[in-house]
Order: C-alpha cells, then structure tokens, then sequence
C-alpha cells in the first residue's frame, strides 16, 4: 500500500537521527513490555511478521509521523489482537473491564528457550513453488503498482530498471503472507544505480540493493 510508512526517497521529512552505539536498547520500561508480548505471541501462531508489518502501516499517517518506534509496534499489536478477536475496542477504550485470556499454542515457549528461539529465527524458505521467471544478470524493471494491501516494492524502485544479482530460491511471497495467504515465489536480489533511482541526485557508481520477488518484477519489453 502506498501509505505513510513507505518514506524512502522522499523529502521534507528532516535529518535521520543516529542513536550512539552506546545508548540504551529501550528507552522505558513499556517500551520491553511491548518488545516482549509482540515475540510473546509469535508462538501463538495469531499472525506472521508480514501480518505485523501491514497492522503497522495501517496506523493514521498523523500519528504515525508523530509516534517513536515502540508506539508504531503498540498501535500494530493492538491492531492485530483486536482484529483475531483477542482483545476488544471496549477493553482499549475503557468501557469494559479486561477478560481473561486464553490463547493455546504448541510448543509452549519456555523462558530458557526464549534466546536461542530468537536468534534463530522463523524460516521462510519453500521447497515447492512458483517456477523462477528471472536468471541472475538478467536485466527486469520493477512493476508500476499501487496494491491496497502490504507490498514489499518500495515506490521508489516502481518503474525502475535494476539488473538481478542473485536467485534465494523460493520464499514465503510477502505481499500474500500479510493477508494470511501463504504462496512462495523466488526472491531476488536486485541491483539499481542510484541515478536510475534518484536521477541528478544519484552519484555513479553508487548501487542500492533490494530483495523483490518473481511479482515485483517484469521483463524488460
């Protein structure tokens, strides 16, 4: 979806604020709180991270140029517990008390098992799929689309001519994922020039890198 969250390239929006190195992870005490129940629920199997990615980027584009970055993570984890039926409008708003909650999910996630689960990972890799469309050194151009929904094509690579560095083989497609829809296609490294990209702006010489799959791309006519 061509929504708020989707800033890269554009102006206006002011310097990128680095963090030193050395300034801590969290910056409150809820901020671990939602850090902790958003891993929590993984488990649960109530939604996929593409699924957290669109709950995200369907925030109001005024509170989200106005929120930090747990608070964009609290308003999608809110989103999506409401949406599964978990929670409810009246317990977020006050009208009514909390419920109690029971959610089953298997495995159960122990506390010794949380580090080595999170280093790990989820995998996303497929064995079976949509057959390759591209060859790496092939020269593709990225789809002029604008989806309502979840999309892993930036605005800025739509129309764009990059040439394929690399073929991951097939992956969980994204764009479907966010939608509770699981299909598999093969997922590309693409390489653009940044004058491609940004025209007078770009430097030569300089590249941007982005992973895209068999949908984001069409071959050049």
């Amino acid at each position: 979806m061509d929504g708020v969250h989707d800033m890269g390239g554009m102006h206006g929006m002011g310097p990128v604020e680095m963090e030193n190195e050395n300034d801590p992870k969290f910056h409150a005490d809820w901020e671990k709180r939602v850090f902790a129940i958003n891993n929590a629920i993984g488990p649960t199997k109530l939604r996929n991270i593409d699924e957290s990615r669109h709950a995200r980027e369907r925030m109001k584009p005024s509170e989200y140029m106005s929120s930090s970055y747990y608070q964009i993570w609290l308003d999608g984890l809110v989103r999506i517990l409401t949406e599964k039926g978990v929670i409810s409008e009246g317990e977020m708003n006050g009208t009514l008390s909390a419920q109690p909650v029971t959610v089953s999910h298997k495995p159960l996630l122990p506390p010794e098992a949380v580090d080595i689960v999170m280093s790990k990972g989820a995998t996303y890799t497929r064995d079976k799929g949509k057959t390759a469309t591209f060859k790496v050194g092939e020269t593709v151009r990225g789809r002029n689309i604008h989806p309502a929904g979840h999309t892993r094509l930036p605005r800025y690579a739509r129309g764009k001519v990059g040439e394929i560095m690399e073929d991951y083989g097939l992956h969980v497609f994204a764009d479907a994922s966010a939608h509770g829809s699981e299909s598999s296609q093969h997922l590309y490294n693409v390489r653009f020039s940044s004058v491609e990209l940004w025209g007078d702006d770009g430097t030569d010489g300089d590249f941007i890198y982005i992973d895209l799959w068999d949908d984001h791309l069409e071959a050049l006519s």
